[in-house]
């Protein structure tokens, strides 16, 4: 499985972005995929997650009720739609698949994408 990350950017705080992940390889063996940041001097952090089996997502607390993760399987691609951003919110946002194949599980990683919010 690859991926690939669009999206990121420069936007105001307030402003809204969506982040986009680009799937490719063996999407069907996909067992849950989300999106990671990490901002300059901090330890990665899990912002949203989504099953591929129900479609469940959970979300950091501090991103409820602001970002919305989903996926759209007939395009392989798996969306981060942003609002209300907040300075704190930058950081280098990079998706993530896990899955099981060939009778070993595996984590595959986008190189990433920038977002930056102004205050």
């Amino acid at each position: 499985v690859q991926l690939a990350e669009s999206g990121g950017g420069l936007v105001q705080a307030g402003g809204s972005l969506r982040l986009s992940c680009a799937v490719s390889g063996v999407t069907r063996s996909i067992k849950t995929m989300g999106w990671y940041r990490q901002a300059p001097g901090k330890q990665r952090e899990l912002v949203a997650s989504i099953n591929s089996a129900d479609g469940i997502a959970h979300y950091a607390d501090s991103v409820k009720g602001r970002f919305t993760i989903s996926r759209d399987n007939a395009k392989n691609t798996m969306y981060l739609q942003m609002n209300m951003l907040k300075p704190e919110d930058t950081a280098l946002y990079s998706c993530n698949a896990g899955g099981f194949y060939l009778g070993s599980n595996y984590a595959a990683w986008g190189q990433g994408t920038q977002v930056t919010v102004s205050s």
